[in-house]
């Protein structure tokens, strides 16, 4: 695809002409970010002239009417033809962006949501409760006899990790934690490995090829957080964006069963077996399941203070619990 092919439009002239007509062709093909797409896709092109500058030195470029690069426009047209047939973005560019880290994802993997991050947002702040940093008393002369206070972090599960999202974050954000995470589909395991790989962790994160619902027998009783994100779309509801209906793998949406609750309820029941008393469950769920979760883990002896939290939206996205003594 070129900006004129069978148009009889000439090429655009410059950067900011490109981005431009980019943004009007994405917009015409009904993609929800069509200038900030555009914009996205020719950065991943530049990025070794952009350097550091990212984003917004593309943006002064596009200002200034800077002449497009050689070689550039065949390859920026034959991904915005692919953005407008609503290939997702992370696909094209191979990372996707989750909270502080960049994440490499593609075909076979589940693209993490902003939503999800929401959920490491809860897991994090009941981490900082229980877990504080250690004071430092600024007036106290350090002892260079004495060795350091040893200070045991948090034990953390990732149930379903798919691109290793929640856990990578968890692991990045935690410097004391201890993650383990579990994933089914051998094509989203394969970029888990590359995201939670030890030099980007701290060979703090330990990666399992296997499912959420036997996970880890070895811990059981003994982990002080899990979060989850399952698959939970009811079947026979298939998501109203092309990105995620035609390219998100199967078994990463739909939650099985009635309602699509199969597997958010064993999540909940596999983080029962491997909570310690007091341990801190969060999972990520439809609106429509809040309810009905709220009371199957409100009416379960092992589950305490469950509570519902909305996204950034209003929606109640998720659940958390605490894991009763």
């Amino acid at each position: 695809m070129t900006a004129g092919a069978g148009s009889g439009v000439e090429e655009p002239r410059d950067l900011g002409e490109a981005l431009r007509r980019a943004a009007a062709l994405l917009a015409e093909a009904g993609v929800p970010s069509p200038r900030a797409d555009a914009e996205q896709l020719a950065a991943h092109l530049l990025a070794g002239e952009l350097a550091s500058g990212g984003l917004g030195r593309l943006r002064a470029l596009a200002i200034m009417g800077t002449p497009l690069p050689v070689g550039f426009s065949d390859a920026f047209w034959e991904l915005v033809a692919e953005r407008a047939r609503r290939v997702p973005l992370q696909h094209l560019t191979g990372v996707a962006h989750f909270r502080h880290l960049t994440l490499a994802v593609g075909p076979g993997v589940f693209v993490p949501r902003p939503e999800t991050e929401g959920v490491v947002q809860l897991a994090l702040d009941w981490i900082a409760e229980h877990f504080p940093a250690p004071a430092h008393d600024a007036a106290a002369p350090p002892d260079a006899a004495a060795p350091p206070r040893a200070r045991r972090g948090p034990v953390a599960v990732d149930l379903g990790t798919g691109s290793g999202a929640i856990a990578a974050s968890i692991a990045h954000e935690v410097p004391t934690a201890v993650v383990h995470a579990v994933e089914l589909s051998e094509l989203a395991h394969a970029w888990a490995a590359r995201n939670l790989a030890a030099e980007a962790t701290g060979g703090r994160v330990r990666l399992a090829l296997g499912d959420l619902r036997t996970a880890f027998p070895d811990l059981d009783g003994t982990v002080d957080v899990v979060v989850s994100n399952p698959p939970y779309i009811p079947p026979g509801m298939v998501p109203r964006e092309p990105e995620a209906a035609e390219h998100d793998p199967e078994m990463a949406l739909y939650g099985g069963a009635e309602g699509g609750l199969e597997l958010p309820l064993a999540a909940a029941a596999t983080a029962a077996r491997l909570l310690k008393p007091g341990g801190f469950f969060v999972m990520e769920h439809a609106e429509v399941q809040a309810e009905r979760l709220a009371a199957v883990l409100g009416a379960d002896p092992a589950w305490t203070c469950v509570r519902s939290h909305t996204d950034l939206n209003g929606f109640p996205r998720s659940t958390s619990a605490v894991r009763a003594g």
